[in-house]
């Protein structure tokens, strides 16, 4: 069973800090500023502190593996503040370990604004992890792809401190929460 906890005033600012160097790094009072901005835009993204972090069984996905999948994201419960990595459809053979590599087809959703940002599928392009678990792509894909197996369909849903936290990327806003459903078309 996920536990749910809520990020302290010292995670939330030392979190800010990361990749920074020391001239850009905040003050105190502007990184109490930043956590209260971030507990604001978290608030935000699925409504007030004190509800409840979702869980897998909140977000819905529908489609067949293999097939663009359809995300329909809650809006009574707050974004996860843990990863979620949820087999939807089980896969074959051996489970993708630490430096192996894995195609995949994929839909990413952002939790803020329940819109599409990025999907293979419409690319007509799978797109290649190259050593899983190297840092070469975001925390929460790393983690979320080990054991993933040929065939499998698996969501993850990837807190912004496992994402791409304070910069955010591209159309990816700061600290978004990310929502994927990873097909995988290839393992090695």
């Amino acid at each position: 069973m996920r536990t749910a906890w809520k990020l302290s005033l010292a995670l939330v600012a030392s979190v800010a800090l990361v990749g920074c160097t020391p001239d850009e790094q905040d003050s105190p009072e502007q990184a109490r500023s930043t956590a209260t901005a971030g507990s604001e835009q978290q608030a935000e993204q699925g409504g007030t502190e004190s509800a409840q972090p979702c869980t897998a069984e909140d977000i819905e996905v529908s489609g067949e593996a293999g097939q663009e999948p359809d995300i329909t994201l809650p809006e009574d419960c707050a974004p996860p503040t843990e990863l979620i990595s949820e087999e939807l459809t089980p896969g074959s053979g051996p489970g993708v370990q630490e430096g192996d590599n894995v195609t995949v087809n994929y839909k990413l959703v952002a939790w803020s604004d329940q819109q599409e940002k990025d999907n293979s599928w419409d690319r007509g392009e799978p797109f290649t992890v190259e050593g899983v678990g190297s840092g070469q792509v975001i925390p929460g894909w790393d983690q979320g792809l080990i054991g993933i197996r040929q065939g499998e369909r698996k969501l993850l849903a990837i807190p912004p401190e496992l994402g791409y936290g304070p910069q955010g990327q591209g159309e990816i806003g700061p600290d978004e929460t990310l929502v994927f459903v990873v097909d995988v078309v290839r393992v090695g």
